[in-house]
């Protein structure tokens, strides 16, 4: 099974126009994205529901092996 991740994972969970009426933005705005900005990932993490480590692996990478 693959997971997605990033814009496919925002793409699947909700239409683009939906997305940019919650965040108050223009659809044309959040068509631009390749990726979801890292100043818009904490209330797209939260309008979506898809955690933060999803929508940006690579500035929210799990770190495995650590103790905590």
């Amino acid at each position: 099974m693959n997971i997605l991740t990033g814009m496919e994972a925002v793409r699947d969970r909700m239409p683009l126009a939906r997305l940019a009426r919650e965040l108050g933005i223009t659809r044309g705005a959040v068509a631009q994205w390749d990726r979801v900005p890292a100043e818009r990932i904490g209330e797209v993490a939260h309008v979506t529901g898809i955690p933060v480590e999803r929508l940006r692996p690579d500035l929210f990478a799990k770190q495995e092996g650590l103790a905590s």
